[in-house]
């Protein structure tokens, strides 16, 4: 019995290495020898590290003071703001003088100058998914437990992984809209989040905050209509990546249309500052409820 497990287990891990190697043939060649691109592992090991210091890190910062910060969140910001902002203009660019389709677009192994500066664009924004791991990071060292929520977790951990599949086998094509488009509302965001680290009296100036949430509805929404259009009309694109792009926009759409509800809608709600999933509460809310709890 014991031996026919094990031939079992072997024979299955077998089929899965071989239907890896399979797939490895259908990858875009013009990425090859890219950094962090040609295996999953770098991929995989820095998601793991990352969940591992979401769960310890915490644990490590209880008996200690919270760090500041301010020195390096403002200049982090608003390097992130700029790194943003260079993907969009540079995959809005290219993507105008190739004459792309914002309604379906097939992914061509071409050579061209622009399809490869779609490609660069679309590895830095892959890139930037594992620079916004800082963004976790800061939450811990500042003691802002509360910001980890699932929400913000599961946002940047599965980020990083799935545009690792994006540049690996669709590095052009109908990827570079939801990349162009998100890398937009990041100018918003990060230039956002570098203002309000200075605080309440920087914070109530910047009215735009909740609108961030709302673009992002709007990006999600129009990524789930695209997909579904893509299988209803046959898209010359990689048809389990339109399925795996509905569930995806579906759990997003959920998770931050929950989060919106809660922070604006709920009667009473003010919220000094916004990050995935967390509205942190002005001065004067955080003391009633201070109040209300004793």
């Amino acid at each position: 019995m014991a031996i026919k497990l094990v031939n079992s287990t072997q024979n299955v891990l077998k089929d899965t290495y071989d239907y890896y190697l399979w797939t490895l043939s259908l990858s875009d060649n013009r990425t090859k020898g890219w950094p962090l691109v040609d295996s999953p592992l770098p991929t995989v090991f820095y998601t793991l590290m990352y969940l591992f210091i979401v769960w310890v890190g915490p644990k490590i910062m209880k008996n200690r003071q919270p760090f500041k910060l301010t020195w390096l969140l403002v200049p982090y910001n608003l390097a992130m703001a700029a790194l943003n902002a260079y993907i969009a203009v540079r995959l809005l660019t290219a993507s105008f003088r190739l004459r792309y389709s914002y309604i379906c677009e097939p992914c061509r192994q071409k050579y061209d100058p622009d399809e490869l500066q779609i490609a660069d664009a679309v590895w830095w924004y892959y890139f930037s998914k594992l620079l916004e791991f800082c963004d976790t990071f800061f939450f811990i060292l500042r003691k802002k437990d509360e910001q980890l929520t699932f929400l913000h977790v599961y946002h940047h951990s599965t980020m990083f992984s799935f545009w690792w599949i994006g540049i690996k086998w669709v590095p052009s094509g109908s990827t570079f809209l939801p990349a162009m488009v998100n890398s937009a509302i990041h100018v918003l965001m990060y230039t956002y989040y570098g203002l309000s680290v200075f605080g309440p009296s920087v914070s109530k100036y910047l009215w735009w905050k909740k609108y961030l949430t709302i673009l992002q509805l709007i990006q999600f929404t129009c990524a789930l209509i695209l997909g579904v259009n893509g299988i209803r009309t046959g898209c010359e694109f990689p048809l389990w990546m339109h399925y795996v792009l509905i569930i995806y926009m579906i759990s997003f759409i959920v998770l931050f249309g929950n989060f919106y509800m809660k922070a604006y809608i709920a009667k009473g709600s003010k919220c000094m500052e916004v990050r995935y999933g967390q509205c942190l509460d002005d001065d004067e809310t955080t003391l009633h409820k201070k109040l209300k709890n004793n």
